[in-house]
């Protein structure tokens, strides 16, 4: 391996450690707030590569119909909610008419946008408001109601979901992949080494999304209230936080970040429908390096992730997922052997 072999895979590393450092990000943001090990966090990632490909070619896609289905099934649920707590028409159809309104509109403007062929920004924009509209929704219909169960149970929901997702992207997307235009087509050389725009891109939006979700929960009184529903949800409805939003909040930035996440990588790689599980996956180490709790370290993890499969494809190629989930073992060991172990009640 000369000089210049190594930097290309150090640059490759670290760009595919920078979108693995989202996604870990995001789990950690989900499990901290609600304890839910969000496994389809990387189907969110796929969601938002392939929507904009379907855009792409004039066609609605299938997310726009999914979130108007998932859209109405939470109205019928908050509506029927409201009823059995006030016993009031007017204001059952105003829960269902509120929680309708928003993917409604997106889904009727997404029908319209779809064959236009607007510049790829607007319809990156609109993809990123379709995807992370499916988080709250997705807490709704599949997580609320489950809120006070235990980790167990919450994780083999987010299996089932994950499995649902994927199913549907099958449906959606088909078995072919795409792979998305560069929202920047700049080329840097630095060194002999050629940097590509969307790598800069790439850059620039993790750091800027780890600082702001770091920031926001280490210095923000929304962002401890957030919190504290996964320390305490008893005490926290008794200090007037509500868990539900709470739970819709964190679900709705996983899907922005995961939608994000399937912008940037999508003009580097052809995704397809299942793409985002073995992405999530590594994400998912990441956020185990941190021990589900601290950003930082998750992102450090995911650099390291990226690393290790950039070089790993490089001296075992058939073998660099074996390599990189290999990982996960011994820092499970040494964080089950480091942290001390309470029963959840």
């Amino acid at each position: 391996m000369d000089s210049t072999i190594f930097s290309i895979l150090l640059l490759d590393g670290m760009t595919n450690g920078a979108v693995y450092a989202l996604l870990g990000l995001a789990t950690v943001l989900v499990f901290s707030v609600t304890r839910v090990i969000f496994i389809p966090q990387g189907e969110f990632v796929a969601y938002g590569a392939l929507t904009l490909a379907i855009f792409q070619t004039g066609q609605v896609p299938g997310t726009v119909w999914l979130l108007l289905i998932m859209a109405v099934l939470a109205a019928v649920l908050d509506a029927r909610q409201s009823w059995l707590h006030q016993h009031d028409a007017a204001q059952a159809l105003k829960a269902g008419l509120r929680t309708l309104a928003v993917p409604a509109a997106l889904s009727l403007m997404a029908a319209w946008a779809a064959p236009q062929n607007f510049p790829l920004l607007v319809q990156a924009g609109l993809t990123v408001a379709i995807v992370t509209s499916f988080g709250p929704l997705g807490y709704r219909l599949a997580y609320q109601s489950l809120a006070d169960a235990s980790a167990l149970v919450l994780l083999i929901v987010s299996v089932g979901v994950h499995f649902a997702m994927t199913g549907l992207g099958l449906l959606f997307f088909g078995a072919e992949g795409f792979r998305n235009p560069s929202f920047w087509d700049m080329r840097v050389n630095l060194a002999g080494l050629t940097i590509k725009g969307q790598a800069i891109i790439i850059f620039l939006v993790s750091l800027a999304l780890i600082v702001l979700l770091w920031q926001f929960f280490a210095r923000t009184l929304y962002g401890k209230a957030l919190q504290a529903t996964a320390v305490n949800r008893l005490g926290a409805r008794l200090m007037g936080i509500s868990t539900i939003g709470a739970g819709q909040a964190t679900f709705a930035m996983a899907a922005l970040i995961g939608a994000l996440s399937g912008l940037l990588i999508g003009p580097t790689t052809t995704v397809f429908y299942d793409s985002g599980f073995l992405i999530g996956l590594k994400g998912f180490v990441a956020a185990v390096m941190g021990g589900l709790q601290s950003y930082p370290l998750a992102a450090i993890g995911a650099l390291f992730v990226g690393l290790v499969e950039a070089f790993g494809s490089f001296w075992a190629s058939a073998f660099k997922e074996v390599i990189v989930f290999t990982l996960v073992l011994p820092i499970l060991l040494w964080r089950s052997l480091a942290d001390g172990h309470a029963e959840e009640h």
